[in-house]
């Protein structure tokens, strides 16, 4: 639909039934996240909040908290943005379909920008502690800004329409209250690295320059899916919003500040040079805290709105969220310039119930070497090139298979790829680290912001292996204290609680031996003590079990039977690990660091390649340095419960 702001987009949902509102006062401390985040779980409408406290202004969440919802705020303008991405990555398509590409070109006439003189977010101004403060977290540091449209631009471009064509519209982190900031003066800029406002900032600190920055909140919804829409860099997003929105982005300057006027609010200001403060902590989309660190912070001028503003909001935290429908959509709309965009990958998928960046799944064409017996050839050529694109750069864990052994194999079919994967998988030879790297900002699987590793594993060719889709009793027998509960994930994927992390040191000592009694030795490098019943390095060797069973110190030693389960996972706690495939998926991969993490059955350092001639392990546990996992707070759900009892207003939804 066409809407010009936010106001008539929530019109259109009370008629379509697809909204509620609250007329009770609710604290924006904690209880209208909690009231949100069970709307959303229980699949429900978007909810209007008449009365919040402390604030002159309603608050509206969970737009887009269903899929369809979603499409009945975007369409029909969503499938003629995808009929321009189509035109672009395929000119055959223009051929095939001329009346779809025909609409599609007019509807690009919408993306151009349109500068006015006035506009509907000039009514009137306000001030920060004016606005809803919104806290989502128990532990979050302050009220934030949920979907906030940050616009900044390359200050070297300053005249005419180079400034707006010069522009990034991101969706940033803005901590309103809270910490060392002065209210009404000073709010909290937290991005991620690899974030187009980064390269604006960069630029300004070179001519050492403030960077004019402004916050843009609601407006038609269309501009809340282009700030996070991944565009290529040097193209604007305000041309994606206006052609999602089948409307220019209309805009005005009020000095160095460029102003939404269909924005319900902005807020305008700068970030000046060499100015930093604490932000944080927030509870993130990975379902933990990002902890507190030093941020630039934005000086306000002004806050400008609308006569009928609407502040929305969403809440993050472990997917599935409300941001799991803009990545549905962003990937529905993308999908199709991936091979145009990455030559010779066919699909990519960032694993959303992993928290998106710790994993990618991806598939690729092996044609290097056709000839040959199938291994991974050209398929590590497409790896560097997906982790040296835009976001996707920040991966830590890419799995990348051939699209030629299986071109149906869909990577949305989590359990079915890492099933593939694995069945094919060498892990003496396609297994290959990246250390001491840069990695995401809310990543805290490593001791270090904005560095770890990644891990790139590559599955091309037969299947090596049949996985076990039961668990051997003799297994269990194979496992003693520190370890326990050995349970199954998915086909060929083992998960064995143990006791808490203490130390990397002990971990290693920990792992290595339960390589020994899982039936390998570790490249001779422990062996068993007699007299200390310990595993010690030592230049002798335990013998390899090649013929099935062997046993050490009571234990059984399961060379043959550990080849049908090829992955091994280390876990606090494995039944509920456990519980469906995607706690699996979030557990193991954002609790894990790869460089520090990984160890193998049989592992082997080779002209500094590392592998295993067994089973890989990763050591999924909570570290003492990993960020706290998001906790409700027990009094606030209680109250939120009430709500949902007869007579209340969310009675029948949650």
């Amino acid at each position: 639909m066409k809407f010009d702001g936010l106001r008539s987009c929530i019109e259109f949902l009370e008629k379509e039934g697809e909204l509620v509102r609250i007329e009770k006062e609710l604290d924006p401390d904690l209880e209208m996240a909690e009231v949100h985040n069970r709307v959303f779980e229980a699949g429900g409408p978007a909810v209007f909040f008449e009365n919040v406290k402390g604030s002159p202004f309603p608050a509206v969440s969970n737009l887009f908290g269903t899929y369809e919802r979603a499409l009945k705020i975007l369409e029909p303008q969503l499938g003629k943005v995808a009929d321009l991405v189509n035109m672009k990555s395929n000119l055959g398509y223009a051929l095939k379909s001329p009346i779809k590409s025909l609409k599609a070109l007019f509807n690009a006439s919408h993306a151009l920008p349109f500068r006015q003189k006035s506009g509907h977010v000039l009514y009137g101004r306000c001030h920060i502690h004016d606005l809803p403060m919104i806290r989502c977290w128990p532990r979050d540091g302050g009220g934030f800004i949920y979907l906030p449209q940050v616009f900044s631009n390359d200050v070297s471009c300053r005249r005419g329409i180079s400034r707006i064509m010069s522009s990034n519209l991101g969706m940033y982190r803005i901590q309103l209250s809270g910490n060392d900031y002065i209210m009404d003066r000073e709010v909290g800029v937290h991005y991620q690295i690899h974030r187009g406002i980064g390269n604006h900032h960069t630029n300004a600190l070179k001519h050492n320059l403030p960077l004019p920055v402004t916050i843009f909140v609601g407006g038609p919804p269309a501009h809340t899916l282009a700030a996070v829409m991944p565009l290529p860099e040097g193209m604007p997003e305000v041309l994606f919003a206006g052609a999602l929105a089948g409307r220019s982005f209309r805009y005005t300057l009020m000095g160095d500040a460029i102003i939404s006027l269909d924005a319900d609010f902005c807020i305008t200001g700068r970030i000046f040079p060499g100015r930093t403060k604490p932000e944080g902590p927030f509870g993130d989309h990975l379902g933990y805290y990002s902890l507190v660190h030093d941020f630039p912070y934005f000086e306000v001028d002004a806050v400008y709105h609308r006569k009928d503003a609407i502040w929305p909001f969403t809440v993050v935290g472990r997917p599935p969220r409300e941001d799991s429908v803009f990545g549905r959509i962003i990937h529905e709309i993308t999908a199709t310039a991936i091979p145009d965009t990455i030559p010779g990958v066919t699909a990519i998928h960032a694993v959303d119930a992993a928290g998106v960046h710790p994993l990618l799944f991806a598939k690729a064409m092996e044609r290097y070497v056709p000839f040959e017996r199938k291994k991974p050839r050209e398929l590590l050529t497409h790896a560097n090139a997906i982790l040296g694109t835009g976001q996707l750069s920040l991966a830590k864990y890419l799995i990348i298979a051939s699209h030629n052994d299986s071109p149906a194999l869909d990577v949305h079919d989590e359990m079915g790829f890492m099933v593939h994967s694995l069945e094919r998988i060498d892990f003496r030879t396609d297994l290959h680290f990246q250390t001491c790297t840069t990695m995401d900002t809310l990543d805290y699987s490593s001791e270090e912001l904005n560095g770890g590793s990644k891990l790139v594993m590559v599955s091309a060719g037969d299947k090596r292996r049949e996985l076990l889709r039961y668990l051997p009793s003799s297994v269990s027998m194979a496992i003693s204290e520190p370890f326990s509960h050995p349970k199954l994930a998915a086909p060929g994927i083992l998960v064995i609680q143990c006791t808490p992390f203490k130390s990397y040191k002990e971990a290693e000592d920990e792992i290595s031996a339960l390589a020994l009694r899982l039936g390998y030795s570790d490249s001779n490098k422990y062996h068993l003590s007699k007299s200390s019943g310990k595993y010690s390095e030592s230049a002798s060797a335990i013998p390899n079990c090649e013929s099935g069973e062997l046993s050490i110190n009571g234990k059984l030693c399961l060379d043959s039977k550990m080849e049908g389960l090829p992955l091994i996972v280390i876990v606090d706690n494995s039944v509920e690990t456990v519980e469906d495939f995607p706690t699996f998926l979030w557990v193991t991969f954002s609790r894990s660091n790869p460089s520090h993490d990984i160890y193998g059955v049989g592992s082997f350092t080779r002209f500094k390649h590392w592998g295993c001639t067994g089973s890989l392990i990763i050591d999924a546990r909570v570290k003492p340095f990993h960020a706290p996992e998001l906790v409700q707070d027990m009094d606030v759900v209680r109250r939120v419960d009430m709500l949902g009892k007869r007579g209340g207003p969310l009675y029948g939804i949650i």
